[in-house]
């Protein structure tokens, strides 16, 4: 008897739960719809907001990822890094610069037209965006913990 009642418990916290997901989901969902649809019809307001956006968030990824890099350079003593360190900060900087800006004007660029949206170029910007600095970061370390 206590089997049939805990299949019974079971059955009913999951449908409880299901319907907790959906009650929360929907209104999550339509709100994120309405707000897609506000920004298609206002596309031209919103295309320097997002490369804006996309700048500042490229800026930050690419920032970290270089500042780790040169911080892993010191530490393992490498030896071009400690001989010109100058440089290898100056040239991290304008790498972080010139991609983030690339990653800023692609954006751009890409969202010009809202008829053809999704456009390859801003969401190939966008993934090249987020995955290079976070498998460089990744496979670096990798080869860190494997030395």
């Amino acid at each position: 008897m206590s089997s049939q009642g805990d299949r019974l418990l079971r059955g009913y916290l999951s449908s409880r739960i299901v319907l907790l997901a959906v009650g929360i989901i929907t209104p999550i969902g339509i709100l994120v719809v309405n707000a897609s649809a506000f920004v298609m019809r206002n596309l031209v307001q919103f295309r320097i907001g997002i490369a804006v956006c996309a700048l500042i968030s490229s800026l930050v990824l690419n920032g970290l990822t270089a500042a780790w890099l040169l911080r892993l350079a010191g530490r393992r003593s490498i030896s071009l890094y400690v001989q010109h360190q100058e440089w290898a900060t100056i040239i991290a900087t304008i790498v972080v610069l010139a991609t983030s800006v690339g990653a800023a004007f692609f954006t751009y660029i890409g969202m010009s037209n809202p008829s053809h949206l999704p456009d390859t170029l801003s969401v190939l910007t966008a993934l090249g965006a987020l995955l290079i600095p976070i498998g460089i970061t990744y496979f670096s370390r990798l080869f860190v913990t494997r030395r």
